[in-house]
């Protein structure tokens, strides 16, 4: 589209459609008032939640109401914001809604203390008189279940007030890492400088001149270790916060406390690293068919992110599209008729203005279209973006139209599966259905980097964040040199193929997941879910995949993935995607 047009200029046919939410500001402000209202009027019940069944249920369907309207609020004022964030006026609505979903949050906090402190006796008893709840038991047994590492209101309070200070360690690091560490210049080959980031990493490690990459490397990682004792300290203190707070709630281990959060056995966390680890070939003939690629003695460190081809056909977004909906025809006419809808009613904001949020994400709430935010370049990665996102919109279209609002969420460990199940129907697609040698050869390498940066990647990453964890729990310190020496020997094994040199070993240092506390996990078990489920779907096998998307929170995690035919807790869902990674090898080895 040539130079980067402001927002007025753009077709209404490629925005969307977001002012439908409210009709006037005045709309916005009406609603506003309700839910201060209704934050009045739920607090009445405070210390009375467990009266009786009728309280109960009353308090539980204003608590429904009240989020429901501060969602949509929010939703909309960061979606205006992100349009044009030079504009003031959405800038500050914004700003008005997060301090509306922080009263709200303050409001209600008493109710799930009450609840806990009845306890499940009470409940049942409440219950047994009054039918109405019977929409609430997964959620009571939500709140019910984590009743044992629930603590007193006291130590709850307490915990609660140190939630700033406990996280300080990430918020610390994000601050250093994102407005402090400053990383060099560095000359491109046609003379032009740029500074390297975070951000731009990725991409200058692609540029196909070698020399080039390896100096960002270097220049990275020599700039980066300027600040290891800092940085090892940092993580340290953060090790230490999931620590200790895992243990004044009664958890063995900290692994413990965040799995449990959506009931998922630490077995699950196991299988997937064990099962990883042991089928490392793929990703080794991965790096080799580089290196034979790039035609060098040994693939090092520098070269690791370069793809197996260099070809990026132009792909127009009307016709991205059309591949989009073809790919996901065997998900049946009640998905393709809904998808489809959606991309001619106003799902998606398509173009890069002046002054947008840059990205792509999935949003809108629950009485909202499931709106889309998009930058697209007429690229094939723009058409996996538009896949990806689709695949999160879809499954809260479906959760929506099926769930009450209490359950229209889906944690992370569930998120990825339904973006990825789109992802790799569209590569399937563009490999038996697409004629041209290059599409297949760009939807090829999408996928090895998929698989290579996703699965494998994001496993080293919980097999690291798990082994530092224990040496704390086992009273160990964690020392910069301790945690250069852990993650060299797990580079070392991963990327056996390559030439591991020391800087390396301090690649944990620019990672920002190690603060997120058993986070990355759900990366690689997601990719693993949405493998399996695809497959099953292009053979049209037992897999129950609408139900999958119609169910929310509805159910755990597990067991949403165990209707729909996939068993977290074995090796085969892991397998299956190695073995998917493994002929996708084997087909670009062929094409190339």
């Amino acid at each position: 589209m040539g130079s980067v047009p402001e927002r007025e200029e753009i077709e209404d046919r490629y925005k969307w459609s977001v002012d439908e939410v409210y009709s006037s500001r005045e709309e916005w402000e009406e609603e506003k008032e309700e839910v201060e209202g209704l934050l009045e009027e739920i607090q009445g019940f405070k210390g009375e939640v467990m009266d009786s069944g009728g309280n109960l249920f009353e308090v539980l369907r204003l608590y429904e109401e009240v989020m429901r309207k501060v969602s949509k609020l929010s939703r909309y004022a960061s979606m205006k914001k992100d349009e044009d964030t030079r504009v003031q006026e959405y800038q500050a609505l914004y700003s008005r809604t997060k301090s509306l979903s922080s009263k709200a949050g303050s409001a209600t906090s008493f109710i799930e203390p009450e609840i806990l402190e009845a306890g499940r006796t009470r409940i049942n008893e409440l219950a047994s008189k009054n039918k109405d709840l019977e929409k609430y038991d997964h959620y009571l047994d939500e709140v019910l279940r984590l009743e044992e590492h629930t603590r007193s209101k006291e130590v709850e309070e307490v915990l609660s007030d140190l939630g700033e200070v406990l996280g300080s360690a990430g918020d610390i690091y994000h601050v250093f890492s994102n407005a402090d560490l400053e990383f060099p210049v560095v000359e491109k080959p046609d003379g032009e400088e740029v500074e390297i980031t975070q951000n731009n990493l990725t991409r200058l490690l692609k540029h196909r001149d070698r020399d080039f990459r390896r100096e960002v490397y270097h220049k990275l990682y020599d700039r980066v270790s300027e600040y290891r004792n800092t940085l090892g300290s940092t993580l340290e203190n953060a090790v230490k916060s999931n620590v200790k707070v895992a243990r004044i709630r009664n958890y063995q281990t900290a692994r413990e406390a965040s799995l449990k959060s959506d009931n998922i056995p630490v077995e699950v966390y196991d299988n997937l690293v064990g099962t990883v680890r042991n089928n490392l070939d793929a990703l080794h003939q991965h790096l080799e068919l580089k290196q034979r690629h790039l035609d060098v003695d040994k693939i090092r460190m520098w070269d690791v992110y370069m793809p197996l081809t260099e070809d990026d056909p132009e792909i127009p977004y009307e016709e991205a599209k059309e591949y989009v909906i073809k790919a996901v025809k065997p998900l049946g006419e009640e998905y393709v008729s809904a998808m489809r809808n959606g991309l001619e009613s106003g799902w998606v904001d398509v173009y890069e203005n002046r002054g947008k949020r840059s990205g792509a994400y999935s949003g809108g709430a629950y009485d909202t279209k499931p709106y889309i935010l998009m930058n697209y370049q007429d690229n094939i990665s723009s058409m996996y973006t538009l896949a990806h996102e689709l695949g999160h919109s879809m499954h809260s279209y479906f959760t929506n139209k099926n769930q009450p609002y209490i359950y229209s969420g889906y944690p992370i460990f569930l998120a990825e599966v339904a973006s990825t199940v789109n992802e790799s129907l569209l590569t399937q697609y563009l490999l038996e259905n697409v004629d041209n040698r290059r599409i297949k050869r760009a939807a090829l390498s999408h996928s090895l980097e998929n698989f290579r940066s996703t699965l494998y990647r994001q496993t080293m990453f919980a097999d690291f964040e798990h082994r530092i964890h224990r040496k704390v729990e086992q009273g160990e310190a964690l020392t910069s040199d301790g945690l250069d020496e852990t993650y060299m020997e797990l580079k070392s094994e991963f990327y056996e193929p390559a030439e591991i040199d020391d800087r390396i070993a301090r690649e944990w240092m620019r990672i920002p997941h190690f603060y997120y506390n058993y986070y990355v996990f759900q990366y690689s078990t997601g990719v693993s879910a949405a493998t399996t489920l695809s497959q099953q779907i292009i053979e049209n096998s037992s897999c129950d995949y609408l139900e999958f998307l119609k169910s929310g929170s509805s159910k755990y995690p597990l067991d949403t993935l165990q209707d729909a035919g996939v068993d977290m807790s074995s090796p085969e869902p892991i397998e299956q995607a190695i073995s998917v990674y493994a002929d996708h090898l084997e087909r670009m080895e062929k094409l190339l």
